[in-house]
């Protein structure tokens, strides 16, 4: 528990900084903020634990956004326009993007499987998809609606 609460306090404490620093652009180290605490939280991750785990979860995401930045250069204009052999590949990429995915996905999970007991990884893959649900809802909620506590 002691690990935990060092954990968060020590990410948000950065977080005036960056936000300084961002100014409007802080929304992202907001929200990873909000990632590492209730990813740490989920996991029970020790302090030795949090400082193998969260470069090498950094480093997995930062390969995965940009094979998504890639594959987003690749998706301009509207499918209505453009012709069936432009479309053909289109389609071939999007298979392309989705195993080089695949494949970064699984590198990274043989060396969560070598940093972190079997039970943790299983709470991190269950982490990732509760924070994801979690974030799609408070964006459908207008601003100020307050959210229920869960129980």
């Amino acid at each position: 528990m002691k690990t935990f609460i060092w954990l968060i306090a020590f990410s948000f404490s950065l977080l005036p900084m960056q936000l300084l620093a961002q100014g409007q652009g802080g929304k992202k180290e907001q929200i990873e903020a909000k990632r590492i605490a209730f990813y740490t939280e989920k996991l029970d991750l020790s302090r030795s634990e949090a400082e193998v785990f969260w470069p090498v979860y950094r480093e997995m995401n930062k390969q995965l956004l940009e094979l998504r930045k890639e594959m987003k250069a690749k998706r301009k204009g509207n499918v209505s326009e453009i012709s069936d052999n432009e479309l053909e590949k289109l389609l071939d990429d999007m298979i392309d993007f989705k195993q080089k995915e695949l494949d970064v996905k699984k590198r990274y999970h043989e060396e969560f499987k070598d940093i972190l007991p079997i039970r943790k990884v299983a709470k991190l893959y269950h982490a990732e998809e509760q924070f994801k649900k979690r974030m799609e809802s408070s964006k459908s909620k207008p601003p100020g609606a307050q959210q229920r506590p869960r129980r």
